[in-house]
């Protein structure tokens, strides 16, 4: 676990706290106009254009099957960078709220525990624990399957 302990940026979905590497954020910005995009997975909420760059934009509350909530004042979209096939996609997410900036040490982060052969889990690479709170750390570049990646990466 020494090889994950590092700053995570951590955000919430519901009531889970994930966290991301601080390396894979590029910004956070505030929610704006999404132009959707026609016969994309339901997860893609389309693109916007950040400063001239036109950058898909996931809805990780889709993506990983959670109810729909209406947008708040917090609802926000960190724009990353993911790793696929030797490129670099960069790529907003949508969530319902970004918390902090953990730096998390070996000792506070435990292996992703199985939870059966039939639920995929290979985009978890560990279990932060902070005081009594439980955060999934994400690696977003095992997230998304080829086919996913080449329907987002506009």
């Amino acid at each position: 676990m020494a090889s994950l302990e590092g700053k995570y940026l951590t955000f919430r979905l519901a009531d889970e706290v994930y966290g991301l590497p601080i390396l894979k954020v590029q910004e956070i910005i505030s929610l704006m106009p999404i132009t959707r995009v026609p016969r994309t997975p339901a997860f893609v909420m389309g693109v916007i254009n950040l400063r001239g760059k036109v950058i898909p934009v996931i809805s990780m509350r889709s993506k990983f099957s959670l109810a729909a909530t209406p947008d708040t004042e917090r609802t926000c979209i960190i724009v990353v960078q993911i790793e696929f096939s030797s490129q670099t996609i960069t790529l907003g997410i949508i969530v319902d709220e970004v918390s902090e900036v953990l730096d998390l040490k070996s000792e506070q982060i435990s292996p992703t525990p199985a939870v059966g052969a039939a639920v995929d889990t290979a985009f978890l690479t560990g279990m932060g624990k902070v005081n009594d709170e439980v955060v999934m750390l994400l690696n977003l570049d095992l997230a998304f399957s080829a086919e996913e990646i080449s329907t987002i990466n506009v």
